[in-house]
């Protein structure tokens, strides 16, 4: 079965500095049908005006991840690290017991555009921790890229829980194809571009819960303008 959530339904605020929307149920927009997917609570898509962002701010018992889609987006922990985030490029950060981070647009002219995730840790009051990594884009050229996995598989950052982040790159007219276990759940968000999941089309910003399915065919649109772009969760 699978079920489309269209990128209009979603939760929407123009703060002014901040354009966000929000797939689940987040700060001023609660939904009780749509609080999360299996261990998969927030996508929340961003747009942080230049110059502006988030505060430094505390977080616990919570799996973070943020995928930039444009522009770049500094952090600073009290862990003591300060990054900056592009595309290509994926950060995790474990909350466990408790950390405090900030998070904002370094350009003076750009704006910056990405997701932020939260996946629900599957032991809490761990140690926090924080991990950033690049990603060839080739790699994900129609074809599935593994981003975050409960090992760190093939260079993917690690995540605690059973959970597994892929992302793809379709250009027009071309497929790639994903096996899901029987007792597994998918949800798939597309980022940028057309895609059509096992005949289902979705568009830039839908998502689609996927349970009862084996395989998941991807295919983008054939007459779009450019490649598109869609992450993957693989959930238990």
């Amino acid at each position: 079965m699978i079920t489309v959530r269209p990128s209009a339904a979603r939760g929407h605020h123009d703060y002014g500095w901040l354009d966000t929307r929000h797939t689940f149920s987040f700060g001023r927009y609660h939904d009780p049908k749509h609080m999360g997917f299996r261990a998969l609570r927030v996508i929340n898509e961003d747009i942080v005006a230049p110059g502006r962002g988030f505060g430094q701010h505390p977080h616990d018992n919570m799996e973070i991840i943020s995928y930039v889609l444009s522009g770049a987006v500094a952090h600073r922990d009290t862990l003591g690290h300060e990054q900056v985030l592009r595309p290509g490029e994926v950060q995790r950060m474990s909350a466990g017991t408790g950390i405090e981070h900030s998070e904002y647009n370094p350009s003076k002219t750009e704006p910056a555009h990405f997701l932020q995730i939260w996946i629900t840790p599957g032991e809490r009051d761990t140690s926090a921790s924080y991990e950033q990594k690049s990603f060839d884009p080739h790699g994900a050229l129609n074809a599935l890229q593994l981003l975050a996995s409960p090992e760190g598989s093939g260079g993917s950052v690690r995540v605690g829980q059973d959970a597994r982040l892929f992302r793809t790159r379709i250009e027009p007219g071309r497929a790639v194809a994903a096996d899901l276990r029987p007792e597994r759940h998918a949800w798939v968000q597309v980022a940028r571009g057309s895609i059509t999941l096992n005949g289902h089309t979705l568009h830039a910003g839908d998502g689609a819960a996927v349970s009862g399915e084996t395989r998941l065919a991807l295919a983008a649109v054939p007459d779009a303008d450019g490649v598109a772009e869609a992450l993957i969760f693989d959930l238990a």
